[in-house]
């Protein structure tokens, strides 16, 4: 699956993140508390005609009962309205009468522009019921001229009461408005709507945000799945030197691989040399080059020595490295004491840690190199006892206790582990993957050595990878961009699959410090 890298695993979760947060805004917008809201909107506005308007002119009018004539003394005029106005708590809080602010004994105030109040009707929903109640001259009910009081009816979160009004003169359609003062809240027309469609359920504004939120989620899950190969940021040319950890070269020669593939006139050339010899190395070439910085990135196991200022340092990832020990030895775990005991010498024959009568051979890294630096640190929080043995298995002294040598890289470690009875060494977990026949890893304090979970692990054999460049390179140059790729882009994924934790994970930014 070539699409699943870590920069497309991160973008997918961000678009699931953002349709999570569209299903947020809609719960919000309908649940979360806020200010208090009264909307009103006309939903009838109608004219009625006069009883005699219809034998005027030759016809029989179709009225029928009270609409007969509305009695003696109705308006029966040219000018005679109904209207329909719904009053409605659309907010998302409960309304109570001590919410509504104005000093008169009712609440709010209709006022139907150039027509004269005639009569009045309520009704509500069923259920309801209990609204009307609050409609009585007492509570504030009253209509002089254009101007109708209306009472401080409480109403829960969705409930609604319509008046029906009688209308004298004036214009169907003219203008309707409801005012009033409301604690923490306004009172505000809504849409026309037909007298039974419910209300939006969310407002324009919000509608708007969740459409334009939509679509840029799409947008980017169709953009990350789409196929075709998406070479790293910028491409750039020319020749790039990685150098330094002998622990990192298998990682650093796929990601050299992977970039050449992507960026056709790219060279990656991996010379690895040990960590401390590789930090040298860049050193020197930084102050050989006249101007700006080198093409040579030096990865590190841990943090520089001190004395190189002009180095800055890039956390690349997590890596774990384990305790490896010829499989004449059967042991699968070691207590931090007796590995100790077996490094300082206390230990000389296996069976002293519980293991067979063989003498120990301890096969160590050089002065250069960044893993040993990390076992010294990390587990035996000491240094290695001198080298007493210049071949492998063979001590110089006799009449020496410890018998430790010393190879160049990890791989040679392991060769020499792997063929010498009694022998015990140290490898990174990427190498460890692929170990040679005749050496198994060990658990340190029953803690086995993985990358997976490591924050909740106490398996102290492991250290942050670095990779330092000369000073800031360009960022139009291949260091830059190659150190974006490996550490941002589709390297990361290179990075976790060789046993190492990118940092730029979420859980690897909780062990490299953010």
């Amino acid at each position: 699956m070539e699409w699943l890298s870590a920069e497309n695993v991160v973008a997918v979760l961000t678009a699931v993140l953002g349709v999570i947060a569209s299903v947020v805004l809609l719960w919000y917008e309908r649940r979360v508390p806020r200010r208090r809201h009264i909307g009103y909107r006309v939903q009838v506005d109608m004219p009625i005609r006069a009883r005699d308007a219809g034998r005027e002119q030759g016809r029989v009018p179709a009225t029928l009962g009270l609409f007969d004539g509305f009695g003696d003394d109705a308006p029966a005029g040219p000018g005679t309205s109904l209207v329909l106005l719904r009053v409605e708590n659309d907010g998302s809080q409960s309304i109570d009468a001590s919410h509504y602010t104005g000093h008169e004994l009712h609440g709010l105030t209709a006022e139907f522009t150039g027509r004269t109040v005639r009569g009045l009707d309520v009704t509500q929903r069923p259920g309801s019921e209990h609204l009307l109640a609050h409609f009585a001259p007492s509570g504030g009910l009253s209509y002089s001229g254009s101007v109708l009081d209306i009472p401080r009816v409480p109403l829960n979160r969705g409930e609604y009461y319509k008046l029906l009004v009688l209308l004298d003169g004036g214009e169907v359609g003219g203008e309707v408005k409801v005012s009033g003062g409301l604690l923490e809240g306004r009172v505000t027309p809504n849409r026309a709507l037909s007298p039974d469609e419910t209300p939006p359920l969310l407002s324009r504004a919000a509608r708007i945000s969740l459409a334009v939120l939509t679509a840029f989620v799409l947008t980017l899950a169709t953009l990350i799945l789409l196929p075709g190969d998406v070479p790293p940021r910028g491409c750039a040319t020319g020749t790039l030197t990685l150098t330094g950890s002998t622990a990192f070269r298998p990682v650093a020669g796929e990601l050299g691989q992977k970039y050449e593939a992507e960026c056709p006139g790219s060279r990656i050339r991996v010379e690895t040399r040990g960590s401390t010899e590789g930090i040298k190395r860049l050193t020197e070439t930084g102050s050989a080059t006249k101007s700006g910085s080198p093409a040579t990135i030096a990865f590190s196991d841990g943090a520089k020595p001190a004395g190189y200022p002009r180095l800055q340092g890039h956390r690349v990832a997590v890596s774990v490295f384990s305790l490896v020990v010829n499989d004449s030895v059967p042991l699968k775990d070691l207590s931090s004491e007796r590995i100790k005991a077996l490094y300082f010498g206390r230990a000389t024959n296996w069976k002293q840690a519980d293991g067979p009568d063989l003498p120990v051979v301890l096969v160590s890294r050089d002065a250069s190199s960044g893993t040993r630096k990390v076992l010294q640190e990390r587990v035996l929080h000491g240094r290695e006892k001198a080298v007493s043995a210049s071949v492998c298995g063979v001590k110089d002294n006799p009449n020496v206790k410890i018998n430790r040598c010393e190879e160049e890289d990890t791989r040679h470690v392991l060769d020499v582990v792997a063929r010498t009875e009694g022998a015990l060494g140290y490898a990174d977990l990427g190498t460890d993957q692929h170990l040679p026949a005749g050496l198994h890893p060990l658990s340190i304090d029953g803690h086995r050595p993985s990358a997976d979970d490591l924050t909740a692990s106490r398996y102290p054999f492991r250290e942050i990878e670095y990779a330092y460049t000369y000073g800031n390179p360009p960022s139009s140059s291949l260091v830059s961009d190659f150190l974006t790729f490996m550490i941002h882009g589709a390297g990361q994924e290179i990075v976790r699959t060789r046993g190492h934790l990118p940092c730029y994970t979420p859980e690897g930014l909780k062990l490299c410090g953010g």
